[in-house]
C-alpha cells in the first residue's frame, strides 16, 4: 500500500496539468496554500482526506482514482508444448480473449488431414515455407506473408521443403476450440498439423477432451 500512496502526488500533478491549471489555480480552488499543494505533488507532505477531498472534487475524480494498484507483471511465462514434431509456445496470458502462439512446424512429406472448427485464424510466416490447404486451394506461403481464414473451411497447415517453418498464429475465442472432426466427418483424432489443438491448460488435448501425450518443454 505504501507504494500505491506514493502515486498520489504524481497522479495529482498529472490531473492538474491535464486541465491546464497551474499550482496557484488549483490551490485557490481547493482553498489551500500553493506550497501545500506543491509538497503534496512532490510527495514531501503526507496526503490526508482533509486535503484530498477538495482536490478530487475540483479535479472531477474519485479518491480511488488517486490510488491505483501497481500493474501486474506484463511478462508472459508459459511453457512450450511439443506434439507430432510441432513446438507450440503460447505468447498470450492464459484466459486471454485472443490466443497468440509461436509455432514451429517440422517438414513433412504429406500435408495433414484437413480439419474444421468454429472461429477464425490468422498467421504470419516468420521463417521457412508453410503449406496451407484451404478448401480446394493448395497454397505456399513464405517469410513475410500472412493468411487469415474462416476455420469452418476444411484446412491444414504444415511446413514444406527441407526445413521447418516458424509462424506467429492468432486465434479468436472460438478458434481456440479443439478440432472435433475431420473434413470427411469421421470423428477420428489423427495426427494434426493445426495449432488450434492447444488448450488453455498448456496441454494438448484430444478431441474427446482427454489429455494427450504432450511433452511440456521449458522455454
Amino acid at each position: 500500500m505504501t507504494d500505491e500512496l506514493k502515486q498520489i502526488g504524481p497522479r495529482l500533478r498529472a490531473l492538474r496539468t491535464s486541465k491546464g491549471w497551474t499550482l496557484d489555480q488549483l490551490a485557490s480552488r481547493a482553498e489551500m496554500s500553493t506550497s501545500t499543494l506543491s509538497r503534496l505533488e512532490s510527495g514531501k507532505r503526507q496526503a490526508s482526506l482533509e486535503l484530498l477531498i477538495p482536490l478530487t472534487r475540483h479535479l472531477g475524480v474519485g479518491l480511488d482514482e488517486l490510488v491505483t494498484p501497481n500493474p501486474p507483471d506484463p511478462r508472459v511465462r508459459r511453457r512450450s508444448v511439443r506434439r507430432n514434431g510441432m513446438v507450440i509456445t503460447p505468447l498470450a496470458p492464459e484466459g486471454s480473449p485472443v490466443a497468440t502462439f509461436k509455432i514451429i512446424y517440422p517438414p513433412v512429406a504429406e500435408a495433414p488431414e484437413p480439419r474444421i472448427h468454429d472461429g477464425f485464424e490468422w498467421f504470419y510466416v516468420l521463417s521457412g515455407k508453410v503449406r496451407l490447404h484451404l478448401g480446394d486451394q493448395d497454397l505456399i506461403l513464405t517469410r513475410g506473408e500472412a493468411a487469415e481464414f474462416d476455420t469452418r473451411v476444411p484446412h491444414s497447415i504444415s511446413a514444406t521443403g527441407a526445413k521447418s517453418a516458424q509462424v506467429l498464429s492468432i486465434f479468436n475465442a472460438e478458434g481456440m476450440r479443439m478440432h472435433t472432426h475431420t473434413a470427411a466427418g469421421d470423428g477420428e483424432d489423427g495426427a494434426e498439423g493445426d495449432s488450434a489443438d492447444l488448450a488453455e491448460s498448456d496441454m494438448v488435448v484430444d478431441a474427446d477432451g482427454a489429455e494427450g501425450d504432450a511433452e511440456a518443454q521449458e522455454e
